[in-house]
């Protein structure tokens, strides 16, 4: 059964990637589960669930393509619990921007099974940033 809760879960992650691409809120909202946290790199500090409506909001601070890629995804599986673990890059142009921005970033997804059914439970994405000083976020970074 691992084997399959795996190809699924890799599923959703595919899904995802694609309904960000087609800026496809809903789709989103529905993997999410109710009571899921996230910790995304739009403020604020802490997302409870998946709000279509938000997503659509952040979706709509953009123009142009949204390029969206995982790269170097592992799941691990264990009963009616999961998490994955990828690099993940975004690529957009920012409403008023002359040009897009790239920046891979790091996201670690944890699911549960409900119904049957793999959904996100937790999602924490992070940019590292440097220590030398600055402070900076390294958008500079590429795997």
């Amino acid at each position: 059964m691992t084997e399959q809760d795996e190809k699924q879960i890799r599923e959703l992650m595919t899904a995802r990637a694609k309904a960000m691409t087609e800026r496809d809120a809903e789709t989103l909202a529905g993997q999410y589960l109710p009571d899921a946290v996230a910790y995304t790199l739009a403020p604020p500090l802490v997302h409870h669930g998946e709000d279509a409506e938000v997503r659509k909001a952040w979706f709509a601070g953009f123009d142009g393509p949204i390029e969206y890629e995982i790269r170097d995804l592992e799941v691990t599986v264990g009963g009616d619990v999961a998490y994955s673990h990828c690099l993940t890059r975004l690529s957009t142009t920012p409403k008023g921007m002359p040009q897009k921005f790239e920046l891979w970033f790091r996201s670690t997804t944890g699911f549960r099974r409900t119904g049957g059914e793999w959904r996100i439970a937790h999602v924490h994405d992070s940019t590292p940033f440097y220590m030398d000083g600055s402070m900076s976020a390294a958008l500079d970074l590429k795997p």
